[in-house]
């Protein structure tokens, strides 16, 4: 059994069959910024939330980055590993089924990351304010039949819809079925955010 070698915040859930939501903070967030989030979400379900070990300036972040938008990918790589094998471990000492993702920024991007190089770590993902994290990832299928919501901000200028849009055609040759929506807002979250999250964990369908 692996170690749980991030600092986290673990909420366990009210409800028996709630889908586990593992909670990815952006740039200079910890591990309690995206718990309101998450409950707020998906009311009653256990909250995983790990704080990212990369200081940047001095604020958590999930892995480097090169310069704004420009990540460095070899670091994206071994991150999103040692995130997988953190989940694993997280999972076996909380007794928890394969999470879903709910990131930000940073942390939609490392999610995306974790989906695309350990496809099993994950059960689907709410991507924030995403972005292509790596430029060429792995060519297998590993995420068939997994959903992934990707929700942008139409006045953005850090994670434009654009890239997002190529996030969703990656995923997808992955085997995911993605669904892409933009709200009217820029890189902060909105109230739209979390009703699309709301109703894509409650009927995925709905918002695919």
């Amino acid at each position: 059994m692996g170690e749980l070698t991030f600092s986290h915040r673990f909420v366990p859930g009210e409800r028996a069959q709630a889908q586990p939501l593992l909670l990815l903070h952006g740039t200079g967030g910890d591990e309690t910024d995206l718990v309101p989030l998450g409950r707020m979400v998906a009311p009653g379900a256990p909250l995983l939330s790990p704080r990212g070990k990369v200081l940047e300036n001095g604020m958590p972040r999930f892995f480097r980055r090169l310069a704004e938008g420009v990540f460095d990918e070899a670091d994206v790589r071994a991150r999103a590993h040692e995130l997988a094998d953190f989940i694993e471990a997280a999972r076996a000492h909380y007794g928890i089924a394969t999470p879903v993702a709910l990131g930000y920024s940073n942390g939609a991007n490392i999610a995306a990351a974790v989906m695309l190089l350990r496809p099993d770590a994950l059960a689907g993902g709410i991507l924030l304010r995403a972005m292509t994290p790596l430029a060429n990832p792995p060519a297998e299928q590993g995420l068939a039949d997994k959903r992934v919501l990707i929700v942008s901000g139409v006045r953005d200028p850090i994670a434009p819809s654009a890239n997002a849009a190529r996030l969703k055609a990656m995923l997808e040759a992955a085997g995911a079925q993605v669904g892409h929506k933009v709200v009217p807002s820029g890189h902060e979250l909105s109230q739209g955010d979390v009703t699309l999250a709301q109703q894509w964990l409650q009927a995925p369908a709905a918002v695919s």
